[in-house]
């Protein structure tokens, strides 16, 4: 087993390719964009049903896309409490998710250390 710069074990197969990394970042980075700019119609109120679907739904594309990860649970819970969802927690927890677990050409996992 391998340790990550973090020095957290990096256990084997856990590495994603770019293109899932950059498609999971994207979706994390649109989530919250799209939160921040409606953010008066996502308050509380009768589309914060929609807020809370939305969250649910990137939750469980981030998770299909990358993989569980710790960091996914208190951002989940944050979007759940009102005006804690203004701070961008998705894009906050994919990078967490994601650094250092991308795949070379090579087949190396970035971050890897021998």
């Amino acid at each position: 087993m391998s340790i990550q710069p973090t020095g957290a074990p990096l256990a084997e197969g856990r590495g994603l390719s770019p293109g899932r990394i950059r498609i999971a970042r994207v979706i994390a980075v649109a989530a919250d964009a799209l939160q921040l700019g409606l953010f008066p119609a996502f308050g509380p109120g009768a589309l914060s049903i929609v807020n809370d679907g939305l969250d649910v739904v990137v939750a469980a594309v981030l998770v299909a896309l990358v993989g569980w990860h710790w960091a996914f649970l208190p951002s989940f819970v944050a979007e759940l409490v009102p005006g804690l969802d203004l701070v961008p927690t998705w894009t906050v927890a994919v990078w967490l998710g994601t650094r250092g677990r991308a795949i070379d050409k090579s087949g190396a996992i970035e971050g890897r250390t021998k």
